[in-house]
């Protein structure tokens, strides 16, 4: 093993003389979580030093185009949003002034509409009196009667002409309102939806005005606005009948806002460096104005659709994130463009800022069309409204995507925690798809589905072909009914008995990893909002639709363990099992050992150690899939073998003896407790004092060089570490986040027969290293975090080479 040492660093110094550095064109390419977060500070500093404060201690921001307030209800909402408290200073000035008499009777729709969305956002309960007299103005000062702007709404109740702008203001001022609960009349949300589809141009577009341009804003703004209409006023595609639910029924059609999107995404218009137009009157002088206003649209349409594309593979957050980081004024922090209004740096700050924040709201879950009919998405109401359901419970506001199969790769599918799968039909996926899918859930990946029902169809074909595909899929880990105390049921609140509906569930990867409910769920979702609506609707069937959403709140809970990405950090994709065996064919080789408590019961944590240690050592050390019998032939060859379990086992007075020679040889075995596992740490433990009678497992002091860079690993004085937290039966599934020094347990052993100590030759970590390596880490598993996991097995296997 010594002799190892010379060869190691051989390799060492071949790899870094082979890597060269990424070029500063691909570095550039790039936009960053932190870059975006580091602009964001920038953008709320600039901000705050331009609030001006009265001798009241009221605080705001010059006045704009004649709308009272309106530029400081502006900057406060940009400042909301991009993160700053409410117990702020700078928002509590802001808000005291927009409160104050001067505005208590409405006259603007911009400034009124934009005074809602800042009470809506900071202290609704305690501004809910404002908020429903701006509520009752701004539906007084509709556009109504025989006029061609019937549903706009104009700059003020007394200019009747109505245009695009203020009614997409209004209008999210009216939705922000019902997020609190105060309501719209209905008749004002079909009035709006009515205007938008009456004003579409012939191909999908909107502009401001009659016989101008149309332009990427507008655009935009039609269908965010459409949108928005349709959520309070659709009935759906379920329908509520007595105390029962019929989840069947007929899709109504509506294309106005497919058809928008393809105008938009069209690859020779879409732009985020300004605003597309259709050309026609004023275009060019549209093109270069309303920019930041336009990316500010932008980024609804994308939260509100669910479209992390627009087009065909346009990243329209990555794109736009990336301009706004680039233009953005380096010394200042503030953004300033064209035109009479953003050429104010408040202005185009303010909208940057709403771009960058409200566009970075981490995706929870997406949902798959898998098919080019309807059948994905028979309930299109329904991921959003558990979404929105999600986002009262964990208080944090969240977002959810379609993935298209047909387009997808691995990365796009990790851009989300949780892959709902909804259908009625029979699955006719392709064996690329089927691998696709594979891979996604051995990359950390959850896999969440339900037979729906729809127009004639029970979900019986969909549930037969769901079954077979996860039994090809993964045909070691059959499907099996969760039990009650599983914590699917419970991991947010728990289930009412009386409503719960079967879930079944297939283990893989350090967790229950696959959730299926052969029962409809997005049916229910569908119908939160108008439960919420209609006071009408029986008990019944509200603690039905109750029910439903706390169980998909629950496998989200689960599954993501209430952590998020941020949209623009890096998922690493690890190589498939062929690329990597061909690129570490001929190397030294770490292989798993087999044994009776589990041995594989994280099939892909070796191999994705092994290639984070590659990736960071640059040394080619390999791993493969499976498991090797302790007595194998080849054993005493393996420079370092691997042991991980869940379960209590006992091994083979024949096994002992060959793991006993294997160390006295200089052999080396590392090993962790799958998820803390004490039942497999206890039985570990026994084994190594019955192989290794006079040493004994303990904890390795934290002075020891193997947690330092002595090696060639990184200084490990702290670590990350995930703690489960007691809970009553009631209780939901929560743990906590907290620095620790590291914890290895390590026998030594005499190689020379001096007396004296040479080296460790078993290091077991208590802490789950293996789950975390498999980006499967539950609120249920004590452990480490990913990152902190690969440092600490890194640093030991440095130290095992080298001994």
């Amino acid at each position: 093993m010594r002799l190892l040492s010379n060869h190691v660093l051989l390799i060492v110094f071949a790899a870094c003389w082979m890597c060269e550095p990424a070029s500063a064109d691909e570095a550039a390419d790039s936009i960053t979580a932190e870059q975006v977060r580091a602009s964001i500070e920038k953008g709320i500093k600039f901000l705050k030093s331009q609030q001006k404060v009265s001798e009241r201690g009221e605080g705001y921001w010059s006045e704009h185009g004649g709308e009272p307030g309106g530029l400081t209800a502006l900057c406060t909402l940009a400042l909301i949003n991009a993160g700053v408290p409410v117990e702020d200073a700078v928002i509590q000035r802001a808000l005291r002034y927009l409160r104050s008499s001067r505005f208590n009777k409405p006259r603007r729709t911009y400034s009124t509409s934009l005074r809602t969305m800042v009470f809506c956002a900071a202290e609704p309960d305690r501004d809910r009196a404002q908020i429903r007299a701006n509520v009752a103005w701004l539906q007084a000062s509709q556009v109504s009667g025989a006029s061609e702007n019937r549903g706009a709404w104009a700059y003020s109740e007394k200019q009747g002409g109505g245009d695009r702008s203020n009614t997409q203001f209004a209008m999210l001022a009216l939705h922000e309102a019902e997020r609190v609960g105060v309501k719209t009349q209905t008749a004002t949300w079909r009035l709006a939806k009515d205007y938008w589809t009456r004003t579409q141009q012939f191909d999908g577009s909107w502009n401001y005005f009659p016989q101008t341009a149309s332009t990427g804003s507008m655009t935009c703004a039609g269908i965010a606005s459409l949108v928005i209409a349709s959520t309070h006023i659709s009935k759906g595609d379920a329908q509520v009948v007595g105390d029962s639910v019929r989840c069947c029924g007929e899709q109504e059609k509506v294309d106005e806002v497919e058809r928008a999107l393809q105008w938009l995404g069209n690859e020779t218009r879409f732009s985020v460096s300004h605003n597309p137009t259709g050309g026609g009157r004023g275009a060019s002088e549209l093109g270069s104005s309303w920019h930041f206003y336009y990316l500010y649209a932008l980024e609804r349409v994308g939260r509100l659709t669910g479209r992390r594309f627009v087009g065909d593979r346009i990243d329209w957050y990555r794109a736009g994130a990336k301009y706004l980081v680039k233009v953005q004024d380096g010394f200042t922090g503030q953004w300033k463009g064209v035109g009479r209004v953003e050429n104010n740096p408040l202005i185009g700050t303010s909208f940057a800022l709403l771009f960058l924040s409200k566009g970075r709201r981490p995706v929870v879950i997406s949902q798959l069309q898998h098919s080019r009919n309807n059948d994905w998405i028979r309930h299109r109401e329904g991921v959003g409204n558990l979404t929105r359901f999600v986002e009262k419970l964990w208080k944090r506001d969240l977002t959810w995507q379609t993935i298209d199969l047909e387009k997808a790769a691995v990365e796009d599918l990790l851009q989300t925690p949780v892959l709902f799968i909804s259908g009625c039909d029979a699955l006719d996926l392709t064996k690329d798809q089927k691998k696709l899918l594979r891979r996604y859930v051995e990359q950390g990946g959850f896999i969440f589905a339900e037979a729906c029902e729809g127009n004639g169809c029970s979900g019986d074909a969909f549930d037969k072909a769901f079954r077979e595909l996860m039994q090809e899929l993964f045909p070691d880990s059959p499907m099996r009914l969760l039990p009650q105390d599983h914590p699917i049921w419970y991991a947010e609140r728990r289930v009412p008995a009386a409503h719960a509906k079967p879930l079944y569930g297939i283990d893989a990867c350090c967790r229950t990893s696959v959730v299926f409910c052969p029962q409809p769920l997005s049916c229910y979702w569908e119908l939160g909002k108008m439960v919420q609506r209609d006071e009408t609707v029986s008990e019944e069937v509200a603690a039905q639709v109750q029910a439903a959403s706390i169980m998909g709140a629950n496998v989200l809970a689960y599954a993501t363990g209430r952590q998020l990405k941020d949209k623009l950090d890096d998922r690493t994709v690890e190589d498939d099992d062929e690329a990597f065996a061909k690129m570490m064919r001929g190397t030294v080789s770490v292989v798993k050992l087999k044994h009776g408590g589990g041995h594989d019961d994280a099939p892909a944590a070796l191999v994705n150690l092994m290639k984070a240690f590659g990736q960071e050592t640059r040394i080619p050390v390999g791993a493969r899939r499976g498991v090797v019998a302790i007595r194998a032939d080849n054993l005493s060859r393996q420079p370092i073998v691997f042991m991980h379990g869940r379960r209590a086992f006992r091994l083979t007075d024949a096994d002992r003896k060959t793991l006993r020679e294997y160390l006295d040889r200089g052999g080396f075995l590392f090993a962790d407790a799958i998820c803390a596992s004490e039942p497999f740490a206890n039985a570990f433990r026994e084994e190594m004092r019955q192989i290794l009678p006079e040493g004994r497992l303990s904890r390795i002091p934290l002075d020891h060089e193997m947690f330092s860079t002595e090696f060639g690993g990184t200084e490990l004085k702290a670590v990350a570490i995930r703690d489960p937290q007691a809970r009553t039966e009631d209780d939901p599934l929560k743990a906590t986040t907290r620095l620790v020094t590291p914890y290895l347990e390590g026998v030594e052993v005499d190689d020379d027969g001096d007396g004296k100590t040479d080296r460790y030759a078993v290091i077991f970590s208590p802490y789950d290293i293996s789950c975390a390596m498999e980006n499967a880490q539950s609120m249920q598993c004590k452990g480490y975090q990913r990152v902190d996991a690969a440092r600490v097995a890194i640093n030991v296997l440095l130290y095992a080479l080298q001994q």
